[in-house]
């Protein structure tokens, strides 16, 4: 009987103190929406106007000075994306957390580019194309689809494939990109990459995603390997340990940009292809601002008179730069054609 009462105590302990936190509803009210530079107020208040002791707020896990269990910041300081806040409410001896976000919107829209054509130049029809790279006179070319993804080395005049290595039918081929004598090619849904020798085309060894989930685009600056992973989030890894070291997120003055695939970085800006679009993305990579959308969706119809695309992914994919002759390159999955363009701003 004597251990049934402490049970009873327990229990009934137990129902007092849960009854009691339940009896605190807290409401966590933000700025959902708000643009670059405009202040983010915060605050945490108690349904039926329970007393709380003290409210500590963090913003993607950091903690915020704060008075009075309300904080503004300025959202600069954070940039353009999803930020996360958590709210840890203190009362009567217990704690509570309280979890939601704020989302920073570019203030202002990206300016719009036109296109013309320059040239145009063969392209092999069963190239699925993924990732498209300029170097040292020739395109280097990564293709998907398991069973058919390749790595190519193309003469860019003729279409000509000069080299090229299959990849295990097991993955599917995603971007690439060249360093030094390296070429870096992603996989898509196999959370790794493979590192290939540039003359051999030897795969050499291979690296695994840490928390972006997929491979899509690869390109990169001085000091980093740039990864789309088909989400908004750009992601730049240590060129040396290929391991992710940070990510921005990518915005308008009014959405998020997702489904971002291959890359390529030119004049400081980074390029990028949105997957079904048609459409080439100009990026800031420091801040992940949205600065300019070519309409590229009129090639659809320049390779129309030449060939009939039967397949709804067979898309503008490949974005290649020379830039000692300042050459812009774009191509397409399956596309018979390699463009060279010129993108102007429109007034």
């Amino acid at each position: 009987m004597k251990n049934i009462s402490i049970l009873i105590t327990l229990f009934t302990t137990l129902i007092l103190a849960t009854s009691c936190e339940d009896n605190y509803k807290f409401d966590l009210k933000t700025s959902k929406k708000v643009k670059l530079n405009e202040t983010v107020s915060i605050s945490l208040s108690e349904k039926n106007n329970k007393p709380i002791n003290k409210v500590q707020f963090y913003i993607n896990g950091k903690e915020i000075a704060s008075t009075d269990n309300t904080v503004t910041v300025n959202s600069a300081d954070y940039g353009v994306g999803k930020h996360a806040i958590s709210a840890l409410a203190f009362f009567e001896g217990k704690t509570k957390k309280s979890n939601g976000f704020f989302e920073v919107l570019a203030n202002k829209p990206p300016a719009i580019y036109t296109y013309k054509i320059v040239n145009e130049y063969p392209h092999d029809t069963s190239a699925y194309t993924q990732g498209l790279e300029y170097h040292n006179g020739f395109l280097y070319e990564t293709t998907g689809r398991r069973g058919e993804s390749t790595l190519r080395k193309v003469d860019i005049k003729t279409g000509e494939v000069l080299q090229k290595v299959s990849l295990d039918k097991k993955y599917f081929g995603e971007g690439m990109t060249i360093v030094n004598d390296k070429i870096i090619w992603l996989t898509w849904e196999n959370k790794k990459g493979f590192v290939y020798d540039l003359n051999t085309f030897k795969q050499e060894k291979e690296f695994a995603y840490n928390k972006s989930k997929e491979g899509w685009g690869l390109t990169q600056d001085e000091n980093s390997l740039i990864k789309s992973d088909g989400t908004n989030k750009i992601w730049f890894l240590d060129k040396e340990t290929l391991k992710e070291k940070s990510f921005i997120q990518v915005y308008t003055h009014d959405r998020a940009v997702d489904n971002l695939n291959e890359l390529e970085l030119i004049n400081g800006k980074l390029y990028a292809n949105k997957y079904q679009q048609n459409t080439i993305i100009v990026i800031d990579p420091k801040t992940g601002i949205v600065e300019g959308l070519a309409d590229l969706r009129p090639l659809e119809k320049e390779m129309a008179k030449t060939q009939k695309l039967v397949e709804n992914d067979e898309v503008l994919n490949g974005i290649a730069y020379d830039k000692e002759n300042n050459r812009l390159f774009v191509t397409g999955k399956h596309w018979g054609k390699l463009f060279e363009i010129e993108l102007t701003k429109k007034q």
